[in-house]
């Protein structure tokens, strides 16, 4: 029986809005296509999520991938808001999964930058029951540890327990523990699969994710 579900964040209850971030700041497409390669596709990025090493420090790292456009790249991360975008279905979500008894969590890899400047597209994380973002622990998705930490602060069971992530590395590592696991591709998708997973409404009829009639007060 499922008691526990737990989201990822990014991509799956909030868009990742990157680019569309740089090109609200003026920046031409082969610079937003530059900074992009010197930041979120490089492994660097991991250290902002991880929160070991300063901003600052982050900074020079991305900057030293391409000095020619390091003003640029300072003056585009100087703020980040606007770096994502909470989806619709979020709040509703996490509030009808509560009302049904469900223990709801999220477990993402996020960097404290990012929460401090755009917090207010968090706002579920208000009605769930805990989470774990990265840069608070030190700790980052796919490592163990980040995992096990959930668990013990959580106090849930591996098998009474299911995780929705759209990547599959993060997924293959909750495997490993045992839990149960959904990749994210749609909302209507992950919904029917917490369907054939046992997960119900408060009525015991199955669970459809968010009523429509479900708002953000």
């Amino acid at each position: 029986m499922i008691k526990t579900i737990i989201f990822d964040i990014g991509n799956v209850l909030v868009d990742f809005c990157f680019r569309d971030m740089l090109e609200s700041k003026g920046f031409s497409d082969e610079v937003c296509s530059r900074i992009e390669a010197a930041t979120v596709d490089s492994g660097f990025w991991n250290e902002l999520d991880r929160g070991v090493m300063g901003y600052d420090e982050v900074l020079s790292l991305f900057a030293a991938r391409d000095k020619e456009i390091e003003p640029q790249m300072r003056q585009a991360l100087a703020d980040l808001k606007g770096i994502v975008k909470l989806r619709p279905h979020a709040v509703p979500w996490v509030r009808s999964l509560k009302r049904a008894g469900y223990q709801v969590l999220a477990l993402s890899n996020y960097p404290e930058k990012a929460y401090e400047d755009d917090r207010e597209q968090l706002a579920f994380l208000e009605d769930m029951d805990g989470f774990i973002l990265s840069y608070r622990d030190k700790v980052v998705k796919p490592d163990r540890e980040i995992y096990e930490l959930l668990k013990m602060r959580y106090s849930f069971k591996p098998e009474e327990c299911v995780f929705i992530d759209d990547l599959q590395t993060n997924l293959d590592a909750a495997d490993r523990l045992g839990w149960h696991t959904i990749r994210y591709e749609s909302y209507e998708q992950v919904c029917a699969r917490l369907n054939e997973l046992g997960v119900k409404a408060n009525d015991g009829t199955d669970f459809f994710g968010a009523k429509q009639n479900d708002t953000f007060s």
